[in-house]
């Protein structure tokens, strides 16, 4: 069940009606988590049961390790639930990966092995549930969090629908005590829930699907050699829907759960205004680095044990975070490549540290845009399909195919890209200090109408393809 469908606003109308009615907070949340998997077997009703699995595990391993004083017996309910969750995500998300890799390896050596074919599906949403889950047990295990009694608020937490499939990635101590009571009447809560879930809405449907997405599919679509403007304008409009399809789901949710009462936090905060690559994961999907970071470069030993560590710590989380997003190849050279440009972003700090040139406003800027630039490049090894047409799409994009490339792209399409980058990035870095909220609250209220009704119109009248969201896959 897409957002961007007629299926969930009729399906998520029928939901808010019913929770508004019924009178009972326990019969509340009752409804909520009901919808909730039924909202998720929509896609694949067998998946539910392996949601609810994984669901009822961690929660008893959890208040096994609540109720546990030993030491060596707490540590074995976590191993428990690491080796659960991560054989799980592993078996539905790379078994296909590691063998056909195991295929590769073994015939190098002469073995002609032929692997059985699985036919496995990936769950929706299982990186994303998985994590949520994991950081649970986890924090119990730290001390960090008391375990939670009531079965149905944990599979609530882990299950509910705005956030289920991708995102963004919540942590029990940011939900599990919203369940706790009713929520407080907040004057223009609701209000504000919808207006976020439009302007999510028109990020997918007007900006990511039907500007961005025919110049990305046309270029990344297209045998080589390309010339080097559709190269570029190719991986700039893909790093652009991909910003707006994924801002789009997040923030589509986080009006939806508004709407019921909850809040989540943000999950971007205008990353194309990034100066630095450390800068930009600070503000791109804010709550999977945040994640990698508290529960693996941290645990690791963070930047603690001296800089061959702390670079080692670094590479290694982007590789995993790169992996994260999918079974291929190209997305492993797509974290390494993010992990080798904050390598060098700490090398050149370290050369600059104290001079004051690099904080004047022409350093910063073209600190800016070579961060943009960086970004971009790293773009092409998350679209393609294989490392080899991800290279010559880079080596298009340096020029080394000369005139070879014809052009294939319209003026439309070229005019379409080029006026939402230079729309984004202006706005991104006028806004990186500020927020969705307070840019809403300062302009007046005729203005934000008249957005919101050119939203909702264009919205209905584009209508869409009906593309599932990219952060489906992972």
């Amino acid at each position: 069940m897409l957002f961007n469908s007629l299926t969930f606003v009729v399906f998520f109308l029928v939901v808010y009606g019913a929770y508004r009615l019924l009178p009972g907070w326990g019969m509340r949340k009752n409804l909520l988590l009901a919808s909730s998997y039924v909202f998720y077997a929509a896609w694949n009703p067998p998946f539910a049961l392996l949601l609810l699995l994984s669901t009822v595990v961690d929660w008893w391993l959890a208040g096994r390790m609540g109720a546990e004083t030993h030491a060596g017996r707490r540590k074995l309910w976590l191993i428990i639930s690491l080796v659960t969750n991560l054989g799980l995500l592993s078996f539905f998300k790379y078994g296909d990966f590691l063998m056909e890799n195991t295929k590769i390896l073994l015939a190098a050596i002469g073995i002609d092995y032929h692997p059985p074919d699985l036919g496995i599906l990936l769950p929706v949403g299982i990186s994303f549930y998985t994590f949520h889950t994991l950081s649970y047990t986890i924090d119990v295990y730290r001390g960090q969090l008391k375990p939670e009694a009531s079965l149905r608020d944990f599979a609530l937490f882990v299950s509910f629908f705005p956030q289920l499939v991708a995102g963004p990635i919540i942590r029990a101590k940011d939900f599990l005590y919203q369940l706790q009571a009713p929520p407080v009447p907040v004057p223009g809560r609701f209000t504000w829930g919808l207006f976020l879930m439009t302007l999510g809405l028109f990020q997918k449907v007007v900006i990511a699907d039907t500007l961005l997405a025919p110049a990305a599919d046309t270029v990344f679509g297209h045998p080589f050699p390309l010339a080097a403007l559709d190269a570029w304008t190719g991986a700039l409009a893909f790093g652009m829907q991909v910003f707006f399809d994924f801002s789009g789901y997040t923030l589509t949710a986080i009006g939806a759960d508004l709407c019921f009462g909850f809040y989540l936090l943000n999950n971007f905060h205008f990353p194309y205004g990034a100066v630095g690559f450390s800068d930009f994961w600070r503000r791109w999907h804010i709550s999977l680095s945040s994640w990698l970071r508290d529960y693996l470069y941290v645990p690791l030993g963070g930047n603690r044990f001296g800089t061959l560590r702390t670079l080692f710590n670094l590479m290694l989380v982007m590789l995993i975070g790169g992996l994260w997003h999918g079974a291929a190849w190209t997305f492993v050279v797509w974290g390494a490549l993010h992990g080798l440009l904050l390598i060098a972003e700490r090398g050149v700090r370290s050369l600059t540290e104290g001079a004051a040139w690099a904080s004047r406003t022409p350093a910063q800027l073209a600190a800016w845009l070579a961060t943009i630039a960086g970004v971009t490049v790293t773009w092409v090894f998350f679209r393609s399909q294989d490392f080899g047409s991800a290279m010559k799409n880079v080596l298009s994009m340096a020029g080394f195919f000369g005139a070879q490339g014809d052009q294939i792209l319209a003026t439309r399409d070229l005019v379409a890209v080029g006026s939402v980058v230079v729309v984004v990035l202006i706005l991104h870095r006028a806004l990186r200090d500020s927020s969705i909220e307070a840019v809403v609250q300062r302009l007046p209220a005729w203005a934000v109408a008249a957005a919101w009704i050119v939203m909702s119109l264009s919205v209905l009248l584009t209508q869409g393809n009906g593309n599932a969201f990219i952060y489906f896959q992972f």
